[in-house]
């Protein structure tokens, strides 16, 4: 047996599990924000969604791998906090200037991870939090910087000898990962499979939370560079969408699933929908149709399967 299973262990921190990372980005007017934590511990990031899920605030919540989203209202809100039912969440997300003031509380363990587990959580600018464990009921707030959503799409990179493009891209994005650009989500998007496809007929779609214009203006040079560089094909297609969500694409994308679309049909869409169109080969046409997949992988890979319109304005599950 290996020696270090029958010595003493030491923990610096016994009741503390920092999550890798806390981030909120938010949309154009500051009226809704979605919350995406990075977890260290998948079941305690897991039993934060099904308690945190039911506070007022928030709109709709899922699971991403060990990523939890929680998409929100901005403002505040009274908890009603219950041992066992509904024992921690988020008691308000409030934007101020180029920051965002989340509020955590939460009973016991619960209030643990609203406090120290959150507050240590890389890219986390101050945090004030009130003592936990044990019967306590406890609340954190965390300071994150607000950011912006940025969606890259890109189609065709491989021939039909090498490549991969979800390979690529996702080792282009691990790259360019950092706290001003941080690297959110990537998802392989099915399509119609025409007969220029390399042979899965996939796109795909980056997301990215960028801090400020600067951030964004380097990530895109620098991924066009890189795709440039290591792309084998003469066909790639390359987009860039800067939005909360990528209102407008759904039923493009959605035909793109089903038929056969032209690259005039995918141009008109994104001179239509803001899509900046860096690289136009005729991988356009995907990288335009995969915008609207960011963060469902899942889903995303299924053929046919339609992807619906965001209502804002709805509320839970209703979305």
């Amino acid at each position: 047996m290996d020696n270090k299973y029958i010595q003493e262990i030491t923990l610096d921190d016994p009741y503390t599990v920092p999550y890798r990372g806390i981030y909120a980005v938010c949309d154009a007017k500051n009226e809704y924000a979605e919350i995406i934590e990075h977890s260290n511990c998948y079941s305690g990031a897991a039993w934060s969604l099904y308690h945190y899920a039911k506070a007022p605030l928030v709109l709709k919540s899922r699971s991403t791998g060990n990523m939890i989203r929680y998409l929100m209202k901005t403002g505040t809100s009274k908890l009603e906090l219950k041992a066992s039912v509904a024992a921690a969440g988020i008691e308000s997300v409030v934007v101020q200037g180029d920051e965002v003031e989340i509020t955590y509380a939460g009973l016991g363990g619960g209030g643990v991870g609203a406090t120290r587990c959150r507050a240590f959580a890389d890219g986390v600018l101050r945090y004030t939090i009130s003592e936990s464990g044990g019967g306590k009921c406890a609340r954190g707030t965390i300071v994150v910087p607000r950011r912006d959503r940025i969606l890259i799409g890109v189609d065709d990179t491989d021939s039909k000898d090498i490549g991969a493009t979800w390979t690529l891209t996702h080792n282009i994005a691990k790259k360019l990962d950092c706290q001003e650009a941080v690297y959110l989500s990537h998802s392989l998007v099915q399509l119609f499979p025409v007969p220029e496809k390399t042979q899965n007929c996939m796109s795909t779609v980056l997301e990215f939370g960028c801090v400020d214009k600067n951030a964004k203006s380097r990530l895109i040079e620098t991924f066009k560079r890189a795709l440039l560089k290591y792309s084998a094909s003469g066909q790639t297609g390359l987009v860039v969408l800067s939005d909360f969500y990528a209102k407008g694409i759904y039923g493009y994308s959605n035909r793109c699933r089903t038929e056969r679309v032209s690259k005039t049909d995918a141009l008109h869409c994104a001179e239509e929908n803001g899509v900046e169109v860096l690289l136009d080969g005729n991988g356009v046409i995907g990288a335009i149709a995969a915008l609207p997949w960011f963060g469902r992988p899942e889903e995303s890979i299924i053929p046919g399967t339609d992807i619906k319109p965001l209502s804002m304005q709805k509320v839970k599950n209703d979305i």
